[in-house]
């Protein structure tokens, strides 16, 4: 079988212009980025810090904050002062709506604390007024040197393009269907503005797009469409997703399709969250599509049967909840201390049927013991079988193997 590195190799990427957001390299031959975006109040500098430190400790690498209003502006200076007091880097996306022109003139500490704006054409301004506020924002990120993610939404898309479009489309001896063009419009806006960008003095290695649609298969078809145009970094993401299991599984359909093709450079998983349920969901789904598919590893991954009738024990459902939490905790002890620890795999099987086979496929794997079984688990460490446990204390002695074998295989770093 091949690992996640080889599969990773053997992956087409679509060649895009590298960009530096804040020190995060995003494009070229960089990782996939993952991205989150804050749901407070950023006029709430110190509410809206710890949440953006929840989103980086849990893996985001870029985090996205609203800035809407004057009082968001001043606030981010202050945000940005209170997350390094924290120890937390990550780079400040502004996400600008309407009146960012407005903002960042008036507050040049916000527009000098941001590592990267975001404006949407299809708002930036209207009528005669767009073109000046959208070339006022370009001319901050020149002053500054930010770049900038021109970010079009089929939700807020530019009426006057698709007018033209529209209008160009009913003319043609066999018309297209009202999708296609409203495509065509969602890529075209973002194109113009980025070839206007360029013509008003932003380098390529300073623009991202992004195509921002509710439909999976839309996604798919203007992202390839997009890809197939241009060579700027792109951005994606499903947007309005949707709540819990909804959501996860349709950003990953959108997603994974894409991410196989080699297109996309940085992700954002736009679930809705639950009442009172923490904002890190969207990234952690982010981290296991990108570790599920090969193309980057996070933190170690629990393989565990789903259970059948030979199952009847609910202790190895137990055991890989155990683990899989135990993991998630140490992990960020882990990833300064050891080299290469998110890379480590680990099985929790249920029965004698796939237990020892799949065991042997990870690092250190264990088969509990099914219905009728003899009440031994054995435990396989490099495909070898290492030991066996019995007893009532067997969760607390498997997670102590995988704590003596981190320490053991992992390079400490000094």
């Amino acid at each position: 079988m091949k690992d996640a590195d080889q599969i990773a190799a053997a992956r087409p990427r679509r060649r895009s212009v590298e960009v530096d957001v804040g020190g995060v390299r995003v494009g070229g031959d960089a990782p996939i980025v993952v991205q989150s975006m804050t749901n407070t109040d950023t006029a709430d500098a110190a509410g809206t810090a710890r949440q953006v430190a929840e989103l980086a400790r849990a893996g985001s690498e870029l985090v996205r904050i609203t800035v809407n209003t004057a009082e968001a502006a001043a606030a981010v200076p202050h945000l940005r002062e209170r997350l390094d007091r924290m120890g937390v880097g990550v780079p400040l996306i502004g996400d600008f709506h309407y009146n960012g022109h407005q903002l960042l003139e008036r507050e040049p500490a916000c527009a000098r604390a941001l590592a990267k704006y975001r404006i949407n054409p299809g708002n930036v301004g209207f009528g005669k007024k767009r073109d000046a506020q959208f070339s006022a924002i370009i001319d901050f990120a020149l002053k500054y040197e930010k770049p900038v993610r021109i970010g079009a939404n089929w939700g807020s898309l530019d009426q006057a393009m698709l007018g033209a479009l529209m209008d160009e489309n009913h003319r043609r001896p066999v018309p297209r269907d009202a999708a296609h063009v409203a495509r065509e419009a969602l890529i075209r806006s973002a194109l113009d503005s980025a070839a206007r960008a360029e013509e008003l003095g932003l380098n390529t290695d300073r623009i991202l797009l992004s195509c921002k649609v509710s439909g999976v298969q839309e996604l798919i078809a203007v992202y390839r469409d997009l890809a197939a145009r241009c060579h700027y970094a792109l951005h994606l993401g499903l947007t309005e997703a949707g709540m819990g299991s909804k959501g996860i599984v349709a950003s990953a359909a959108a997603l994974a399709v894409l991410l196989q093709e080699g297109i996309g450079d940085t992700i954002r998983i736009s679930l809705t969250p639950a009442p009172g349920e923490s904002r890190t969901r969207e990234v952690l789904v982010a981290q296991e599509l990108l570790q599920t598919m090969g193309l980057r590893a996070f933190t170690p991954l629990v393989t565990a049967c789903p259970g059948c009738g030979r199952t009847t024990s609910t202790l190895f459902q137990e055991l890989a909840k155990s683990v899989q939490d135990h993991v998630r905790a140490k992990m960020p002890e882990w990833r300064v201390k050891y080299d290469g620890v998110e890379n480590l795999t680990l099985a929790v099987m249920g029965c004698v049927v796939n237990g020892p086979g799949e065991s042997r496929h990870a690092d250190i794997g264990i088969s509990l013991p099914g219905t009728g079984e003899a009440p031994a688990a054995p435990v396989f460490i490099d495909g070898q079988k290492a030991m066996t446990l019995r007893g009532e204390h067997i969760a607390q002695e498997f997670v102590g193997i995988v704590e003596d074998y981190v320490a053991r295989k992992y390079a400490a770093r000094h």
